[in-house]
């Protein structure tokens, strides 16, 4: 979907139809301390009650969700133009699982824990505890804007933490059912707060001192939001961009990569960061390998009805950024192996899925993320050189690698430079809450999900406990006679063959020194 600002609205237009469905009223950015006045006085409640209380709520949630599923899914689909099957298999639920991820295992993580306390610290006890951090600003996009905003919300609301949503104007229905969802659930007032609007209201709330902040979005608008924050000196996690490559050898199961390769590039459209962007076939079976994928593509059904397979595009700024990487593609040399020129699409929000062949690893197709549904395939000859092109570009989200030989699947793996690889699948990862997600490079800073992304939201406090018996400590004042004692205590206990009777006489006589 997108929308259209009038007179402090947004207008609501279904991407798949292009019919005005409904219209969001903006947050005024002169409203946004009075949003942080209410989200601190909430944290200090919030913050205190034991966590099984707070995770009592995310279980109503839960349950309120699952009871209103379809609604749910039809909201997604006619707000982004993606199908409904899509709608709720990559958007729902892993919601639904996030959160009984988090119900089954943030009171361990987020627990009070004890860690070893060295030896030459005895009579001590160490641990560490894990404090919220306050108001934590949540920036949402629009390809998946149920699970990618709902996700960190209800980490961050897990750990203690007040939110403040600014979930993308291009959806801003599904920002809408979220903020319903949670006042329905029964969460206390302040602690979740919704604001709707564009960039000037992003903006103004990045700029409103949040306690921490989450982005998914743009690597450029990251860029943007990095720099502002580093002027608070404001925690972030940025989840930027992708343009993710796939690696097919000549002994993996060709017909199970080349249906993968349809899925991971044309699911949502092609508008996952997960994406598989760029396809390298072992030259050996590429011909082979190239036939199976187009009949596969060949075979979908786009459109928006319950049995369609690819939906619309949902930002109609993002269909110029496909038309401009295809059309200096096919200049430069590119061929179109299934879709059409640009000049040959038809109006609407609806592409065509494209596979192009004989690109150039400099060409925007290859090093620019598309974000639509345009995939180029290029042949490699050895290990060696599909790994230079898969780590040949500034992004490095996910990756996947396609062998039926375990031992070089993981080899390679182990070598791209990428924030998560799958093994003969692809995107699946993000699906694991136990596994962390982020990127590296200028896919993002940070990481979410397994206990990374509960801790994320919370100060790590380091305590130590002496039972206070002893009137001096060793190393307290004065020093009068203790270097040498300290000299052989630790020559004693550091060499490689420790000197245990050294080390105990060593100690006592300090004991003894410390009156």
């Amino acid at each position: 979907m997108h929308s259209v600002e009038y007179a402090g609205k947004l207008a609501v237009i279904a991407p798949a139809t292009g019919k005005v469905i409904a219209e969001i009223q903006e947050t005024p950015v002169h409203e946004v301390p009075l949003f942080y006045d209410q989200g601190r006085k909430a944290f200090d409640k919030w913050s205190s009650l034991p966590i099984t209380q707070r995770l009592a709520f995310l279980r109503k949630l839960k349950q309120l969700m699952v009871d209103e599923m379809d609604e749910i899914a039809r909201v997604i689909s006619d707000d982004t133009g993606k199908v409904l099957t899509e709608a709720i298999v990559a958007d729902i639920m892993p919601t639904l699982d996030a959160i009984d991820h988090i119900i089954r295992h943030a009171g361990q993580v987020l627990g009070r824990r004890r860690v070893k306390t060295p030896l030459l610290l005895f009579g001590k006890k160490s641990f560490i505890e894990y404090m919220p951090r306050g108001v934590v600003l949540v920036i949402s996009p629009w390809n998946y804007p149920l699970q990618l905003a709902m996700v960190p919300m209800i980490s961050a609301l897990a750990g203690g933490n007040s939110v403040i949503l600014k979930p993308s104007e291009v959806t801003p229905l599904v920002g809408k059912c979220i903020e319903d969802l949670f006042m329905r659930s029964g969460f206390p007032q302040g602690t979740i707060q919704v604001a709707h609007g564009g960039k000037e209201v992003g903006a103004a709330f990045t700029a409103g001192k949040p306690d921490y902040i989450f982005f998914t979005g743009s690597v450029r608008t990251g860029k943007i939001i990095q720099q502002q924050a580093a002027k608070d000196l404001i925690p972030t996690t940025l989840e930027l961009g992708g343009k993710d490559p796939m690696i097919v050898f000549g002994d993996a199961n060709l017909e199970r990569a080349a249906k993968a390769a349809a899925w991971g590039a044309f699911t949502n459209s092609g508008q996952v960061c997960m994406s598989a962007e760029r396809l390298y076939v072992e030259r050996a079976v590429y011909h082979e390998f190239l036939e199976k994928l187009k009949t596969e593509v060949n075979s979908l059904q786009q459109g928006d009805g319950i049995n369609a397979d690819v939906g619309s595009m949902t930002f109609p700024a993002q269909i110029n950024v496909v038309k401009e990487q295809l059309d200096e593609a096919l200049k430069r040399g590119a061929k179109l192996e299934t879709g059409l020129k640009p000049e040959d699409w038809k109006e609407g929000m609806f592409l065509p899925l494209t596979v192009v062949t004989e690109v150039d690893q400099d060409m925007k197709i290859i090093q620019e993320e598309t974000f639509g549904p345009l995939l180029p395939v290029v042949p490699f000859d050895t290990e060696e050189e599909a790994i230079a092109y898969a780590n040949g570009t500034v992004f490095g989200l996910n990756a996947s690698v396609w062998s039926r030989d375990r031992e070089k699947a993981r080899r390679v793996a182990c070598r791209l430079v990428s924030g998560a690889v799958v093994i003969n699948d692809v995107i699946i990862t993000v699906a694991n809450h136990g596994l962390p997600f982020g990127g590296t490079k200028e896919s993002g800073i940070g990481r979410y999900h397994s206990e990374a992304g509960l801790r994320v939201f919370c100060h790590e406090k380091s305590i130590m406990e002496d039972r206070g018996f002893m009137k001096s400590e060793i190393q307290w004042y004065p020093y009068k006679g203790k270097y040498p004692l300290f000299l052989s205590l630790f020559k004693s206990y550091f060499s490689e063959k420790r000197d245990w009777v050294t080390f105990v006489k060593s100690y006592i006589t300090l004991l003894k020194s410390n009156k």
